[in-house]
């Protein structure tokens, strides 16, 4: 089935399309290799059942965990598949779950593999998502393996990751009960190391709050 114009110019703001040529698209999705795929909610991706392919979401919503760690959430012009699709060992695969029905294009490897000896562009743009992705989870494996709430607050923090974040997403991304967060941001402002003021947060003492670490 063909993409629709929806679908292609939300491919072209997405990591691995960012400007490439649209008509490429189209004749892509035509290819052998390559399909959209409808999940119905449920596990959909997990190391003992997966497949050496790259998807790309073109709708709904979908969780990564690796093990008992909540990685990150899918949506619309986001990737995954691509633990999986050089590697020989199963177990670096994580586990994707549709969260609600969701829609798929789906690369086989062999038709990935071609569009990044043939298409400069489309290889610069995975490239870059790949080392996007591994400075991502080298920072949150570092924010969990802080030992306490603080110390994974303060390397939050510093990391300039932004302030703007809810707190139930921020208690989902550091491993702490919403309690403890509070409490994390309570020492860290009676200790002159931050400011809050409503939902903007500064950072007074960028030494001192390395020091938690």
């Amino acid at each position: 089935m063909p993409l629709t114009r929806e679908e292609a110019a939300l491919l072209l703001r997405g990591p691995l399309f960012r400007n490439v040529d649209k008509a490429l698209l189209f004749r892509l999705a035509e290819e052998e290799g390559a399909s959209r795929v409808r999940f119905e909610p449920g596990v959909v991706y997990s190391p003992q059942d997966f497949r050496r392919s790259l998807a790309v979401v073109l709708d709904g919503q979908l969780r990564v965990t690796k093990g008992a760690l909540a990685v990150s959430v899918l949506k619309a012009g986001d990737l995954f598949g691509a633990a999986a699709l050089y590697s020989d060992e199963a177990e670096f695969a994580a586990t994707v779950t549709a969260q609600r029905p969701s829609l798929c294009l789906m690369l086989e490897q062999q038709l990935v593999d071609r569009l990044l000896a043939e298409q400069s562009q489309i290889r610069e743009n995975y490239l870059r998502y790949l080392t996007g992705r591994i400075r991502f989870l080298s920072g949150r494996l570092q924010t969990l393996s802080q030992p306490g709430a603080e110390g994974k607050l303060a390397r939050y923090l510093l990391s300039g990751s932004g302030s703007s974040c809810p707190a139930t997403e921020l208690c989902r991304r550091l491993g702490v009960s919403r309690a403890s967060l509070y409490r994390a941001f309570s020492a860290l402002e009676d200790s002159g190391l931050i400011v809050r003021k409503g939902k903007s947060i500064t950072i007074i003492d960028p030494a001192g709050l390395e020091t938690v670490l």
